[in-house]
Order: C-alpha cells, then sequence, then structure tokens
C-alpha cells in the first residue's frame, strides 16, 4: 500500500490488523523532482553532461517498477533570494548576462550555456528548494531531484565544472536560514570533490559536509588544509566499494552521529561507477545502496528521516540509471 503525500495512509486506506498480526509496514513516500526544461540545456553532442542523462534515469525506473511507488513533481524556478543565499549578486548577474539569446556562450572550456540554460539551472535549484520545503513540511519523507545541470563545482561568486548554481547549498542554506535548523549534514559521493559546496559552508558549525572523491583529480582541491566541519577522504584512483564502505564507516558515521544533523542532504554523483569513463574508481550499484542505507539510519536516528538528493554527476548512461534506481530503492525503503 502506498502512502499519500504528507507520509500517513488515506483514511480508511489501512485495515485492522487481526488481533495479535503484525501491522503493515508502510511504504516511505518519496518525492521525485523534474522538469522537462532540465532537459534543453545542451553543450553540445560531445558533451558528457548531456540531456540523455536524465532519460536515461526515467527508463530504468520504468525498467525496475518502482516508476509508480514514487510522487512526482515539477520543479519550480528559483528565485533570486534563495540564489542569494549562497551565491553573490555579482555571480548572479554575470549568468544572466552570460544567457544567449542563440548559440553557444562559454563560462569555461568545459561549460558552456545555450538560450536554456538558465532556465535549467533555475528549475535545477528550484528543485532542490522545493523538496527542502516538502520534506520538511512532513508531505514526504525524502526527496530525489533528477536535474541538471548540476551544482556541486559551482562557488559563491564562479560557475565552473559543468554547474552554474550550487543546488545542494542552496537547499542546505534554505533549510537553516527560511526553515531554522539548527544542524544539517551534507554527504557528496561523487568522483569529483564538491569544492563549490566546501566554498559556501567551510567553517560554518551549523554544517557538516562530509565526502568522499578520487585524489588526486579534478578541481583538484579538498584534500588539505580542510575546515573543522569538513570531512573529507580523498581516495586513489581504482577504489573500489570496501575502501568506500570503510571510510563511509570508520570516518563519515562517526562525525554524523556526534553532529547528530537535523536533516540531510545528499549530492548524488553516480560517476565513481565502475563504467564511468570520466572517474576512475570501482563503485557499483550495491555501494550506492549500501551508502544510502547508512545515511537513511542516520537521517531516521537524528533528523526525522529527512533527506533532500540532488543528482550531479554520472555520465555512463546505463550505470548512471541503475545506480540511481538502486538509491532511490534505498529511499524510498524498498
Amino acid at each position: 500500500m502506498l502512502a499519500r503525500r504528507g507520509g500517513a495512509p488515506l483514511d480508511g486506506d489501512t485495515p485492522h490488523a487481526p488481533q495479535g498480526a503484525s501491522p503493515q509496514k508502510r511504504i516511505m513516500a518519496t518525492g521525485f523532482y523534474s522538469h522537462a526544461d532540465c532537459l534543453l540545456h545542451d553543450m553540445g553532442q560531445w558533451h558528457p553532461e548531456c540531456p540523455a542523462r536524465l532519460q536515461a534515469i526515467e527508463d530504468q525506473l520504468i525498467a525496475s517498477r518502482i516508476d509508480s511507488l514514487i510522487e512526482r513533481e515539477s520543479a519550480p524556478l528559483a528565485d533570486e533570494a534563495a540564489l542569494l543565499r549562497v551565491h553573490t549578486q555579482a555571480h548572479i548577474d554575470y549568468i544572466r548576462s552570460r544567457s544567449p539569446p542563440e548559440g553557444m556562450a562559454e563560462i569555461d572550456p568545459d561549460t558552456t550555456m545555450n538560450p536554456h540554460t538558465l532556465q535549467a539551472a533555475l528549475r535545477a535549484a528550484g528543485a532542490a528548494v522545493a523538496a527542502t520545503d516538502a520534506v520538511i513540511e512532513g508531505r514526504y519523507d525524502n526527496a530525489f531531484c533528477s536535474v541538471r545541470p548540476p551544482g556541486h563545482h559551482a562557488e559563491p561568486a564562479r560557475a565552473m565544472g559543468f554547474c552554474f548554481f550550487n543546488n545542494i547549498a542552496i537547499a542546505a542554506r534554505h533549510a537553516l536560514e527560511v526553515h531554522g535548523l539548527g544542524r544539517v549534514a551534507i554527504i557528496d559521493f561523487d568522483v569529483h570533490h564538491g569544492n563549490g559546496t566546501e566554498a559556501a559552508f567551510s567553517g560554518d558549525s551549523r554544517v557538516l559536509m562530509c565526502s568522499f572523491f578520487q585524489h588526486p583529480f579534478y578541481p583538484f582541491t579538498g584534500a588539505d588544509n580542510q575546515a573543522p566541519n569538513m570531512c573529507n577522504v580523498p581516495l586513489p584512483a581504482r577504489s573500489k566499494g570496501m575502501a568506500v564502505r570503510e571510510a563511509v564507516d570508520m570516518l563519515w558515521l562517526p562525525r554524523l552521529h556526534e553532529f547528530k544533523p537535523e536533516m540531510l542532504f545528499i549530492s548524488a554523483g553516480f560517476d565513481a561507477h565502475r563504467e564511468d569513463d570520466l572517474g576512475n574508481m570501482g563503485l557499483v550499484e550495491d555501494d550506492y545502496a549500501w551508502i544510502t542505507d547508512q545515511m537513511r539510519e542516520i537521517a531516521k536516528r537524528y533528523s526525522r528521516g529527512r533527506i533532500v538528493s540532488c543528482l550531479e554527476g554520472g555520465y555512463n548512461l546505463s550505470a548512471l540509471g541503475r545506480s540511481v534506481v538502486a538509491h532511490m530503492r534505498s529511499l524510498a525503503g524498498i
């Protein structure tokens, strides 16, 4: 039986169990945020951060038969106030000024805008904010944002690495400053270090950021001079799932138990998968499910189960789709 939005069954949905029988296990309500505008951002046929990524996720959701177990939501546009909680006015103005009426505009050698990029970036950030509202208000237990462009490389005053606005940082700051949460944790399991997220929160005692990433590797940050609220774990190329699980168990989990976050945010990059050519690590779908299971247990213990996850990397289309399904199965408790 599916729970309705808000996490509780509709009146009359749950039959009275016979005396002595175990109550029926409730499937967690998981929101799924996306928008067709996110398909229109296109940096060229050669570019790995392509619209087909979102379609690969959709295809795998349908093939796995869990599509009917998630609640779909259309991502709104983020407003300027939400962006300004992380980014400078000059950065926002620059991105708007670079939005081309036609053709392409280069931000850096790997990051370009087409006429639809700005709208897609606002949808991606808006999805993260809307999912945060819905989870905190109790309409969903947790949520996944299937959006692009990704965000974790976007610094407060600089777009880079395929990223324009830092979706997960915007969502976390929204939880802190709009909803008044006192402590949030950000989990980043992309193969690349989330330099933009670290730049936004370094030294902020309200935020604990836990990440692992291939090192040395783009953007060549995160391994040195960590602030006290950062738990970055640089891993060598060819690291496999057992090394990652050991890092999570020995380094992340003690910090998370000590911190007791009131909500978790996940930068869900799937490019550490062994089939992904943009990295050189060896994770598989079961590793992503295991990591998500650990984070769900932390959230159940300290955060009322509240998790918002946003897509970051993942460029082998088949591996991406399968990994997102594994991640979402864990989020939904199925």
